[in-house]
């Protein structure tokens, strides 16, 4: 099993940060793989800090989901920016903040049903995410440069 955790970044205006990725033309929130003997909120905070150049703190966790068809677990965090401005990084050439019913049509579903479950604010969810993810919804279609 793999374990992945991601940040949710609200603004004051409860829009979230995603960031474009460099590899392919995708929109996504900032997060990947939990690294060997670290924790899923860490991970989020080295993500965040790794892709959009923000210091963050969690929160909260706002869901567990897990992907059977990968075997991947993956925690998302709501993150506060306690430091730096959102920027590009080796992983992302666009970061932007985005209304809920402004979200980039790249963004994957899968991804768009954590942001929902993460502005909603209630506890945490605990969902089984079936369908195809970020890679190969978007990794035909190389990103622009």
């Amino acid at each position: 099993m793999k374990l992945g955790a991601y940040a949710v970044i609200f603004d004051d205006a409860r829009r979230v940060l995603l960031c474009h990725r460099r590899d392919f033309d995708a929109w996504n929130l900032p997060g990947g793989g939990v690294e060997e003997g670290e924790s899923p909120w860490d991970a989020a905070i080295r993500e965040a800090r790794e892709e959009v150049c923000l210091d963050i703190e969690i929160i909260r966790l706002t869901g567990l989901y897990w992907k059977p068809q990968k075997r991947d677990l993956v925690f998302n965090f709501e993150g506060r920016v306690v430091g730096g401005v959102p920027a590009t990084s080796d992983e992302a050439d666009a970061v932007g903040y985005f209304a809920m019913d402004s979200l980039p049509a790249n963004t994957a579903p899968l991804q768009v049903e954590r942001i929902r479950d993460a502005l909603a604010g209630g506890p945490p969810v605990l969902r089984t995410q079936t369908g195809a993810g970020i890679r190969e919804l978007f990794r035909a279609t190389p990103a622009a440069t």
